[in-house]
């Protein structure tokens, strides 16, 4: 079995093995975490369980897994759910587009190839959803194709081994995805991929590296020269901050919601209504300008019910809900001027609608209020 190995091809490096690939597979073996989708080859859990695992920690990502295999046991189960449901099922694991790609993937090879996954990763990557890294990992873990996974641990790994300077992300992809294709195990190229990204997650971590249990420390050219802590060089990010005001419009016990537009962020979704605070605002004003604009109405009272402050993928949300009465009357049927749906919803009842993460945690303060 060949090591990670750097070849001659390039000019920016020496030729030179730089890891020993039974050495990384015995580790694996004594190492590796026990987890459920670590306990199958059927493509549609690992396919799942990759899904779910980005941008999500592993203790995070268990129970939704069990509970998502529970109410979509295979493809079919998937392919013919309500949409509505397979988003409620997703709610709290966010970028709920990866959710509704993998219900259109579900429908494509239940349709396309007779319920069953295409081996081919050419083919798996004409799937919604299926980028390089979901298809390397259904290809190489479910099929045993010798495709190379890189994901933001094997990407850590190998340019703290490499000793590549430069900021943290994809610049080093395609040099890195070369030496890989070269060093992937033929016999276990599943395991090969799940060791390396093993090692990035238990050791190789982002901060406070455990340097001293590396099984590749001695091969490693960051850390002969200290240089681990500072490769690969953290991103600079600056999360854009947005303040926002909803209405909780109750009648009795009923309260009014709308749903996202179908495409954008957080496409889909059940929200209360409302909208940005715009510069120079102030709340109240926000408030009174979004109920007119979206539904036409005009507030009577308001009062702050709750603040929640929430990150997405680009921003940092503080979130401002009231408790308001407007002149809409339980009964009848609200109309967004934007026409997006809107109902009437017991609070009981809404659990059947997936909300944002933010959103979510009013359903949780209002049904706790009752």
């Amino acid at each position: 079995m060949p090591g990670i190995r750097i070849l001659p091809r390039t000019t920016n490096f020496p030729e030179i093995n730089i890891f020993s690939g039974r050495r990384l597979l015995r580790w694996y073996a004594a190492h590796k975490r026990d987890l459920p989708w670590r306990r199958t080859k059927d493509p549609y859990r690992v396919w799942v369980s990759e899904i779910m695992l980005q941008q999500t920690t592993v203790g995070a990502v268990v129970p939704y897994y069990k509970a998502w295999l529970r109410a979509y046991p295979d493809i079919r189960a998937l392919a013919r759910a309500p949409l509505r449901a397979v988003l409620k099922s997703w709610e709290g694991l966010g970028y709920y587009q990866r959710a509704r790609n993998m219900r259109r993937a579900a429908r494509i090879i239940l349709n396309a190839h007779g319920g069953r996954f295409p081996e081919d990763p050419a083919i798996l990557a004409g799937l919604p959803g299926f980028g390089p890294y979901t298809t390397a990992a259904v290809a190489s873990l479910s099929f045993g194709k010798p495709v190379p996974v890189i994901d933001a641990n094997v990407r850590r790994v190998m340019t703290r081994l490499l000793g590549l300077h430069g900021p943290s992300g994809t610049i080093h992809d395609a040099e890195i995805g070369r030496i890989l294709r070269e060093s992937i195990s033929r016999r276990s190229p599943g395991n090969f991929n799940q060791a390396m990204m093993e090692w990035g997650a238990l050791v190789c971590r982002t901060k406070n590296p455990l340097c001293l249990r590396c099984p590749g420390q001695g091969e490693c050219r960051a850390f002969a020269r200290g240089e681990q802590e500072v490769i690969p060089v953290p991103k600079s990010f600056r999360a854009k901050k947005i303040t926002t005001v909803v209405a909780v419009i109750r009648k009795g016990n009923r309260v009014l919601i709308q749903q996202r537009p179908d495409e954008g962020l957080l496409a889909g979704l059940w929200e209360f209504p409302g909208g940005k605070v715009e510069r120079g605002e102030s709340l109240p004003a926000a408030l009174k300008r979004e109920l007119r604009e979206e539904l036409g109405v005009e507030i009577e009272t308001a009062r702050l019910l709750i603040t929640v402050r929430h990150s997405y993928t680009r921003y940092r949300v503080t979130l401002h809900a009231f408790d308001v009465t407007t002149t809409v009357r339980p009964g009848e049927s609200p109309c967004s001027l934007r026409s997006l749906p809107c109902l009437w919803v017991s609070l009981k009842s809404l659990d059947k609608y997936p909300f944002p993460s933010g959103s979510l945690k009013i359903v949780r303060k209002l049904q706790e209020r009752g």
